[in-house]
């Protein structure tokens, strides 16, 4: 299977980086994620959100990859740590390409949502990106940790 994250988002800093980095490295050949990010709207002037989500949502649909597409959303549902592996060994055996999207800091816009596969909330708190990024790279790794019966997630 392989694993894109397209997310809407700047530079992030290097603690960032090197955070994702290192579960990256610890996920196995046969479970590739790739990262993709691009830049947010441009939020000054007289765009409204509307457009620039819009926009934004464009952006996203040409980066996509032919099959399931998540998007991570605040009204989502809240997955445990047991859901996302679950999750993870379904795509694993039945979508041979997945997408998780992360809007900009408007979110997507609705009808984009309602197109997408399923919407996946972090939970009710707000996050910045940057914890966005470690979170979810963080949430797949300890997902494919519980599928093998690794020990990284204890119960």
């Amino acid at each position: 299977m392989q694993l894109r994250i397209i997310s809407i988002g700047q530079k992030m800093p290097r603690w960032v980086d090197d955070a994702c980095a290192d579960y990256l490295k610890r996920l196995p050949r046969e479970l590739p994620l790739e990262w993709t990010t691009l830049p947010p709207g441009q939020r000054k002037g007289r765009n409204k959100v509307e457009v620039i989500k819009r926009e934004e949502a464009n952006r996203i649909k040409q980066k996509l990859l032919p099959g399931l597409n998540i998007a991570l959303d605040e009204k989502g549902r809240q997955w445990s740590s047991q859901d996302w592996s679950n999750q993870l060994q379904n795509w694993m055996q039945e979508f041979p390409r997945v997408n998780i999207i992360v809007g900009g800091p408007d979110g997507l816009p609705d009808d984009f949502l309602t197109n997408c596969h399923q919407r996946v909330s972090l939970g009710r708190m707000t996050m910045p990106h940057a914890l966005v990024r470690v979170v979810l790279v963080e949430q797949i790794y300890r997902a494919w940790s519980i599928s093998q019966g690794h020990p990284y997630h204890r119960e």
